[in-house]
């Protein structure tokens, strides 16, 4: 199974989701030191060379917008802007907007540089489970404020153009990519395994409703459907009363790297994405049995648990945290770079 998941870092974790239902440097380099701003650099790898530029500067990318089943070429700032109302709520506090506007813009410039659009022609999609979520239709004034004011920001951790990891929330910790994504490379030097900073409660009800879904949750799986997602990873299980499940290991962070059936070990993130990302939430789990012929799971936190924690984002804005405050705590050594 491919290891590296675009579509599965951003569907299994979307804000919207939740909202619906969704640490140290690589050996022998030198760290990038923390920003106080952002920064301007020439010498940050981006796919400059790839895209054409309209009058202003801005790169031009020819997107396939699925709902009308057509490419179209937007520039980065105006698809960035129905990519920010696509995966956070457009009323949000400013800085966690603009936040998550710098790792958007992050995100199509390192999908452009490494990868090919399964839309013929398109550099990128608005499909989910190809890219990032888009919703042109709840950009307001808010989301359009917080891409102006991040023109042509993105992260880079040593002069390159990191993943732009995010999630919905941590259930309290981030973890490392080897665990929350199954990332079978080197891990990057830049992830971290750091506080959530997610805030208890928010004032708006709506979202306060939100919060305690992300928080904890519970799912409860039929025995077929458990072993049959087992089966698709390799591994032969007959779920009974007698069942013994339990985590066979966990990240740094805390979460379930592998879950033991019957000492048969289960990917525990290949796991979480064939039961279905917004049943089995996390995999953060604080309780794993079997009851009345199902499979029932408890956790804390929604997505992955890898990079930026968006009700983080959120807790950190309320606090006085700019948006370079919120990407510098949860990526380690970047810097934010304005590249037009």
């Amino acid at each position: 199974m491919r290891r590296k998941r675009w579509a599965a870092a951003y569907l299994a974790c979307g804000l919207l989701l939740s909202l619906q239902s969704c640490a140290s440097t690589a050996e022998g380099s030198e760290p990038v030191p923390k920003p106080t701003g952002v920064q301007m650099r020439a010498d940050v790898v981006w796919p400059e060379d790839q895209l054409e530029r309209n009058e202003e500067g801005v790169p031009l990318l020819k997107v396939y917008v699925v709902d009308e089943e057509k490419l179209e070429t937007i520039d980065v700032e105006t698809y960035v802007e129905g990519v920010l109302a696509g995966e956070m709520k457009n009323d949000w506090p400013m800085e966690a907007l603009k936040a998550q506007a710098i790792l958007a813009r992050t995100f199509v410039l390192k999908f452009v540089q490494e990868k090919e659009s399964k839309y013929p022609d398109a550099d990128i999609s608005t499909d989910i489970e190809e890219a990032q979520a888009y919703d042109r239709e709840a950009v307001n004034d808010s989301i359009r404020e917080a891409v102006a004011a991040t023109r042509g920001q993105v992260l880079s951790a040593a002069g390159e153009l990191p993943y732009a990891w995010f999630h919905a929330h941590s259930g309290g910790m981030t973890e490392r990519a080897v665990t929350g994504l199954g990332w079978n490379e080197a891990e990057p030097a830049y992830t971290a395994v750091v506080q959530g900073n997610e805030p208890a409660r928010v004032e708006n009800e709506a979202d306060q409703q939100a919060l305690n879904e992300a928080q904890t949750w519970e799912a409860s799986f039929s025995a077929e459907a458990f072993q049959d997602a087992c089966a698709k990873l390799g591994v032969d299980v007959k779920v009974t009363a007698e069942t013994r499940l339990s985590v066979a290991e966990r990240g740094e962070g805390g979460r379930a790297k592998a879950i033991n059936v019957d000492g048969q070990r289960v990917d525990a993130s290949e796991l979480r994405i064939i039961l279905g990302s917004t049943e089995m939430r996390s995999t953060l789990l604080t309780s794993l049995k079997v009851q009345d012929g199902q499979v029932v799971m408890v956790g804390k936190g929604y997505g992955h648990g890898v990079g930026m924690s968006q009700w983080g984002a959120y807790g950190m804005a309320q606090e006085g945290q700019s948006a370079e405050d919120i990407v510098s705590h949860y990526f380690k050594d970047v810097a934010v770079e304005k590249l037009w």
